[in-house]
């Protein structure tokens, strides 16, 4: 359970990431900030639908 934590934490420091880049108008860092938030997000997302958000039994 604690891969939901894991995932979530990181989604999150994308999310600031690629606001981040977005207003340092910077490509590079926006294309990998929003891929990791497209997969990290996707594993999060899928993690709480398949096993329920952690310690929530």
């Amino acid at each position: 359970m604690g891969f939901a934590i894991i995932t979530a934490l990181v989604t999150i420091l994308a999310l600031f990431g690629s606001f981040s880049a977005l207003k340092n108008k910077n490509l590079m860092g926006i294309v990998f900030g929003l891929g990791t938030l497209g997969v990290f997000g996707w594993f999060t997302i899928m993690t709480v639908i398949n096993h329920g958000y952690p310690g929530g039994h």
